[in-house]
């Protein structure tokens, strides 16, 4: 007769590599996006008891189904991974790209990958994920140049670089602080596991506003909570 002991199946602590991107120098050098990406995976490693091997942050661009030649860090956490036989983890998917071709390309490398907001989602629902994503980046594109278009059509100006820098770079800093001075409210929440409608009914209930002095939207805190990651 077996002993319970031999009755008990084998546990092994999954090794990992984790992976950080940001797409603009000045995220890499707020730290804001790198922080909350890595308070993603320190959550995961928590849930699985995952052993972190090495971490690897990224700050470029990469768009392209040729990104993956374009990110030196990316290459080697995935070597690293390989090697170790560990699991590649990422906070996002949208933190590798919006493109199918990419992830098709990351998946014919072997390395055994997983991402924090899609834990349990296998290859298939993975390349689903990155289709919508796809799509709705080409969406976003279409609807830009067809205003654009339209504005030209009716005579406007589409913008002065000189003029408009200025005030887009105030403004951009300023959400990004009010995103900063939210975050840990955000994870909070995200902890207790609120969905994003919780959230806002919280953030108002509370009396929180956004950084006009308006209640809360999904869509507002959405654009937020983009700003940390």
């Amino acid at each position: 007769m077996l002993s319970p002991k031999e009755i008990m199946p084998k546990t092994t602590t999954e090794n990992v590599v984790s992976y950080l991107r940001v797409s603009t120098e000045r995220q890499g050098k707020s730290g804001l996006g790198l922080e909350a990406q890595r308070e993603a995976v320190a959550r995961y490693l928590a849930t699985t008891g995952g052993n972190l091997l090495m971490e690897f942050e990224e700050v470029e661009t990469g768009k392209g189904s040729d990104a993956l030649d374009k990110r030196p860090k990316l290459k080697e956490a995935i070597a690293l991974a390989k090697k170790n036989k560990a699991v590649l983890v990422i906070a996002k998917l949208d933190r590798l790209a919006r493109n199918v071709h990419f992830i098709s390309g990351l998946m014919e490398t072997k390395v055994q990958f997983k991402c924090c907001d899609y834990p349990t989602a296998d290859r298939f629902m993975l390349h689903i994920y990155a289709s919508v994503a796809e799509q709705e980046g080409n969406r976003i594109s279409e609807r830009l140049k067809a205003a654009l278009a339209a504005k030209k059509a009716a005579g406007g100006t589409l913008g002065n670089a000189s003029a408009l820098n200025p005030f887009n770079g105030v403004r951009a800093a300023s959400a990004a602080q009010f995103a900063a001075k939210l975050q840990p409210t955000i994870a909070g929440y995200q902890k207790q596991g609120m969905t994003q409608r919780a959230m806002v009914a919280q953030l108002n209930a509370v009396g929180l506003r956004t950084s006009g002095g308006s209640e809360w939207s999904l869509m507002q805190l959405q654009r937020v909570i983009s700003r940390m990651i």
